[in-house]
């Protein structure tokens, strides 16, 4: 066996590892990395040269940022905030929390640390408001995922770095079209949960003094939001009280809001390096608002960064021994580079559905590269591929899947967890082909 034959192999393995009970690819992409690199004769120190310290800093920069955030309660008083400017008006509650899931990966959140915050609030409200648990689930789901291509969040700041390493070239609308692209669906998508839902939408909207509003500590599930709609389950309450304590609360919340606009602007406007720049606001934050480090550095998803850097290097090192012109080579329909594109669309959204999305994502798009020579545009491409990725994470089987369980109301647990297996299944089949006819031929 060739070493390209056995990093595929590998790989394979990996991805497979998905379905064995306490497999962390976390933890085995940096050993395999290292296997394949004795067995093809590998120095270590080249092996090393593939590891993504460009994408670790910036991981751990806008991270540490929203983790302040985070400790000293402003998401928590910006999302309290918006939903009580709701109201009765429970029929725009799922376009709310689509805007509310957009801004917070937006603004450089990973999906699951998203979710922790977003799911406690969405069924709580869902269990108070009477509307369909599965339709607040998936407007949240997929104003979450609409958010992770904006240019200074962690996904969207990949993609373009993703093809420059391919060697592939990248447009200067690249971004923004990615973004828009992935607005728009989860935007339609949405909005075609609410038309299906709008029965119970209508019922939901009847005036709430007609109706008898259940206790909310009775209704919502445990670490639901209170009758304010503040979720209690963000961060926990000693961390929250001793972060407010240090610092008075306008002054925490002005300096927080101003230190995520210095990052958007930052980093859309004078291209600064988002990671250094996230990491620098976090150390000024930390310091001003007397927050403890521990309460910052804890939060940070560190087998998120661990997974990505062991998948990267992995990636780096399997185009090092040229399997990717052989997995191109096996997708490839002679004289249709099109129908090759929507080949790596299905296959992509298979192994996301198992696995990390972004690691999903750096896996495939090298395999962009030939398809792109052969007349392929690079921007639908990435589009489709990036889209087909994140459209099928609706599965109940993941973490993220099991913190809305959690905090859905114990009696309609099993049914949502059918539900959402249904749609995540329905998604892995009819939504690679939709993006890749929609977006792949841009």
């Amino acid at each position: 066996m060739t070493p390209s034959l056995l990093s595929i192999v590998v790989l394979a393995l990996l991805f497979l590892g998905a379905f064995v009970p306490r497999f962390s690819l976390a933890l085995a992409a940096l050993p395999a990395a290292f296997l394949v690199a004795a067995i093809a004769d590998v120095d270590i120190d080249e092996l090393f040269g593939f590891f993504p310290v460009d994408f670790v800093v910036l991981i751990v920069g806008i991270t540490a940022l929203f983790a302040v955030a985070q400790s000293t309660g402003t998401t928590d008083w910006l999302l309290d905030n918006a939903v009580r400017r709701i109201g009765d008006r429970v029929a725009l509650l799922p376009l709310l929390l689509f805007g509310i899931g957009t801004l917070i990966t937006a603004l450089g959140t990973l999906p699951a640390a998203a979710i922790a915050i977003m799911a406690p609030i969405t069924m709580g409200l869902a269990a108070r408001r009477g509307l369909p648990p599965l339709l607040m689930c998936l407007v949240m789901l997929h104003g979450i995922m609409c958010g992770l291509f904006s240019p200074i969040a962690v996904f969207g700041a990949t993609a373009p770095r993703l093809l420059d390493k391919a060697d592939i070239p990248v447009p200067a609308h690249t971004s923004p079209a990615l973004l828009l692209a992935s607005v728009g669906t989860g935007l339609l998508a949405c909005l075609a949960a609410m038309a299906v839902a709008r029965r119970s939408l209508a019922r939901a909207a009847a005036p709430l003094a007609n109706a008898t509003d259940p206790d909310p500590a009775d209704a919502a599930p445990a670490g639901a939001p209170s009758s304010s709609g503040t979720a209690t389950a963000i961060a926990p309450a000693a961390v929250r009280t001793e972060a407010r304590a240090a610092a008075p609360e306008w002054l925490s919340r002005a300096a927080t809001i101003t230190a995520l606009v210095l990052l958007v602007v930052g980093g859309v406007a004078f291209k600064l390096n988002l990671g250094l720049l996230g990491l620098s606001l976090a150390f000024v934050l930390q310091l001003v608002l007397r927050v403890k480090p521990a309460d910052v550095i804890d939060r940070i998803p560190w087998g998120i960064i661990l997974l990505i850097a062991g998948v990267l290097t992995y990636i780096g090192l399997m185009e090092h021994l040229g399997a990717f012109e052989r997995v191109s080579a096996a997708l490839q329909f002679t004289g249709s580079p099109m129908l090759s594109l929507l080949a790596v669309c299905a296959v992509t959204g298979v192994t996301s559905f198992f696995a990390s999305s972004i690691a999903v994502i750096a896996t495939a798009v090298p395999l962009m590269a030939p398809l792109v020579d052969a007349g392929v545009s690079p921007v639908g491409a990435i589009i489709a591929i990036a889209l087909s990725a994140v459209i099928v994470d609706v599965n109940p089987l993941s973490g993220t899947g099991a913190i809305i369980l959690s905090s859905t109301a114990p009696e309609q647990r099993e049914k949502l967890f059918r539900q959402l297996m249904v749609y995540g299944l329905c998604s892995v089949v009819v939504g690679p082909p939709l993006v890749w006819a929609v977006f792949g031929w841009l």
